[in-house]
């Protein structure tokens, strides 16, 4: 019986590794790429970028305990997370 409770265990805590770094990646490639992205001032546009990254981690947060399984919520951040990612890399210029 001790073997279902380890892995509800390891599951609850890919979980919850999942939610705060994954979810972090999350609010910070879609704060740092929108506030490259979008045309306004720019004190205006890393405020909408930091508003929209509090709204996708609490999002994210949400979606790593409402999957079926843990590796859902990994899959789910990471392509969610994606997006924003090689969009900051593309206007950041690549790899410089």
């Amino acid at each position: 019986m001790s073997a279902p409770v380890t892995a509800g265990r390891w599951s609850i805590a890919s979980r919850v590794v999942a939610a705060i770094f994954g979810g972090y990646a999350l609010a910070a490639f879609s704060s740092a790429s929108l506030s490259l992205a979008v045309p306004m001032d720019k004190r205006d546009a890393v405020q909408l970028g930091v508003m929209v990254g509090f709204l996708l981690y609490a999002g994210g947060i949400v979606w790593a305990f409402s999957t079926k399984r843990a590796r859902g919520a990994w899959l789910g951040l990471g392509v969610a997370t994606l997006p924003f990612l090689i969009l900051f890399g593309v206007l950041r210029g690549g790899a410089a």
